[in-house]
């Protein structure tokens, strides 16, 4: 098997909101994910008004990085890692978010923190905003329904990458931005984006103004990022998961082409500057009214990326007969009034289609359609991790898993000639899953002994995957 570029960034990926824990410590802000519940399988996670002491809210504590992050870093590093791509927690630096000044200690921390991670050897890949905007801006603003949140993003952005510039060069700015494509899932619109959609509201509507804040704030803070260091690369960061026709049939063909928009809107505008026509022909065949104002194209225009960085975890399929809106939870992947289950793979046990063929897929149209340099910054299997009577935790499925996915990755690059700059798998070390707030739903390669009610000691173990994947960086990819 061929290897991958010498200096391929093989690494881990988390979010600030789904490890850290320190909620409330040193000054730090609640947060939207502050004020979501624990769910489950079939039980969706609650956004309540405000923090009730009766309800439990897994991410408080997590898996409380925040005051064992050295610990765990010794143990990236024994893995490794070359890279760690994780967040900023916003309101641990803004605690409400229109503050002027930001709040020391919260800085401080993420200093010690990439001086770890550099000591070790591990380049920092930081997300400025991860679902952690600060609960303040989401509640007394309307979150980015608001003009006003952007300058103050900006200004959070600003802040760090300032205090960081000698310390960080890869940043994405928003987490899997076109989540809120999705308009009628409550949850994504509330961590995307701070929206509780009115009774009566255009979501649709709603989502395109939010989400054109947003792009307008990406852009503003690439433009500052190149002013404070021209060094930096400054990446997007999008969920992608390809529509494919179920069949031959034209009808199916086309279904699927213009589902995948909900993939390239975002990418589309943060990579090319400019809205792409199909969008805005939705906007004039619908009534959108969406408030892009005088002076906005050049503001896209000049804060472009420099990568793409994306996560895939699954593909989905659809079938132009059938309509499979009215399934609710049943549906294949949330959204697409025709998704079915695609008979030609398999599925893990929260339903996620396994194809690691998809990932070659994704990185051929994504390289075909932008030709900027890409980054899989999420790639995983969730699952339920069974412990030995000697406590090891045999976890095949996660290594297969991993193992075929990257067989794709090297495909793409030494036979398609795909541009790929690193692939950072999701949970290096177990955490809090976003989508069900639960424990057991685990991807991690380092065990946390921690369960669904967030009881347990937090000890953290080695799974197989662990020795595997220190294997496969050390080989840079040839013995997996």
């Amino acid at each position: 098997m061929n290897t991958f570029p010498k200096d391929f960034l093989w690494g881990g990926a988390l979010a600030a909101h789904q490890f850290e824990g320190g909620w409330d410590q040193d000054g730090k802000g609640p947060s939207v994910i502050d004020v979501v519940t624990v769910g489950g399988p079939k039980k969706a996670r609650r956004i309540t008004d405000t923090i009730d002491p009766e309800e439990f809210y897994p991410n408080h504590e997590a898996i409380d990085f925040y005051n064992r992050y050295k610990e765990d870093v010794q143990l990236f590093a024994e893995m490794g890692l070359k890279a760690l791509r994780t967040s900023i927690a916003w309101s641990r630096i803004f605690p409400k978010g229109d503050e002027m000044e930001p709040n020391e200690a919260g800085l401080k921390f993420y200093d010690d923190l990439f001086d770890e991670l550099l000591a070790n050897g591990i380049e920092p890949v930081i997300t400025l905003t991860h679902f952690e905007m600060p609960l303040h801006l989401a509640r007394e603003y309307g979150g980015f329904r608001n003009r006003e949140v952007v300058d103050h993003f900006v200004r959070f952005a600003e802040t760090v990458l300032e205090r960081y510039k000698d310390k960080v060069t890869y940043w994405m700015t928003f987490n899997e931005i076109n989540n809120q494509m999705d308009y009628n899932n409550d949850l994504f619109l509330w961590t995307n984006s701070g929206l509780v959609a009115k009774e009566g509201e255009n979501r649709k509507e709603l989502m395109y103004t939010a989400g054109h804040h947003e792009l307008i704030a990406s852009a503003l803070a690439v433009s500052k990022g190149k002013e404070i260091n021209p060094n930096f690369q400054i990446g997007a960061m999008v969920s992608h998961v390809p529509v494919y026709p179920l069949t031959a049939n034209p009808a199916d063909v086309m279904l699927a082409e213009e589902y995948m928009r909900l993939r390239y809107f975002f990418p589309d505008v943060h990579v090319r500057g400019e809205y792409p026509s199909y969008t805005l022909k939705e906007f004039e065949r619908e009534g959108l009214n969406i408030p892009i104002l005088e002076g906005d194209k050049e503001i896209l225009e000049n804060g472009k990326v420099d990568y793409l960085g994306f996560s895939y975890y699954m593909s989905t399929a659809v079938d132009s007969t059938k309509d499979t809106s009215n399934l609710g939870e049943s549906a294949v992947h949330g959204s697409l009034a025709h998704d079915i289950e695609n008979p030609y793979i398999k599925s893990s046990d929260w339903g996620w289609g396994i194809d690691p063929v998809g990932l070659r897929y994704t990185l051929n149209r994504l390289w075909d359609r932008y030709q900027i340099p890409l980054f899989i910054v999420e790639n995983g299997f969730g699952a339920v991790d069974t412990i030995e009577e000697d406590g090891s935790i045999h976890d095949d499925e996660r290594i297969s898993y991993m193992r075929e996915h990257i067989k794709e990755m090297e495909k793409a690059v030494n036979y398609d000639g795909v541009e790929l700059m690193g692939y950072t798998p999701w949970g290096v070390i177990d955490i809090v899953s976003f989508t069900t707030g639960e424990m057991k739903k685990r991807y991690g390669m380092i065990h946390v002994d921690r369960d669904n009610e967030g009881k347990g000691t937090m000890e953290r173990s080695k799974k197989d995957s662990f020795k595997w994947f220190k294997q496969v960086i050390e080989s840079n990819g040839a013995e997996l």
